[in-house]
């Protein structure tokens, strides 16, 4: 192999390596976002709060929960959960995580209202809400 080729192949997995060894970003635990969704989502409604929710919550994503900037980052909605859940055990327990979503709807939120006076505006329940 001449000196080119095997800088070439040392070069190549070097980058795999590296590529491969990369933190990977925090993602939002699925069940937590398909309960959220399923109590507060309601996109058939015919009221203008829970129409902007809707379309709030399917442009939002992970933001619900986490900060815009950084998933690996929650937002205050994401932290008052983050102290009612743990995301290993209880991401299959749907009773735990409906409890918990309605005991953080009745804490006050940064901005004053409660999270679920948010909600029921239509507005997201983190610090990043409009």
């Amino acid at each position: 192999m001449s000196g080119p080729s095997r800088i070439a192949l040392t070069l190549g997995f070097l980058v795999k390596l590296c590529a491969g060894s990369a933190a990977r970003p925090a993602y939002a635990i699925k069940e937590f976002f398909d309960e959220f969704k399923a109590v507060y989502v309601k996109p058939d409604s015919a009221e203008a709060a829970d129409k902007a929710l809707a379309a709030e919550v399917e442009t939002a994503k992970c933001v619900v929960c986490h900060a815009p900037s950084s998933k690996k980052e929650r937002n205050s909605y994401g932290n008052a959960l983050a102290e009612l859940l743990d995301k290993k055990e209880d991401k299959k327990d749907t009773a735990k995580i409906r409890k918990a979503l309605e005991q953080v709807a009745g804490m006050p939120s940064p901005s004053g209202p409660t999270y679920g006076e948010l909600l029921k505006q239509g507005k997201l329940p983190g610090a990043a809400a409009k």
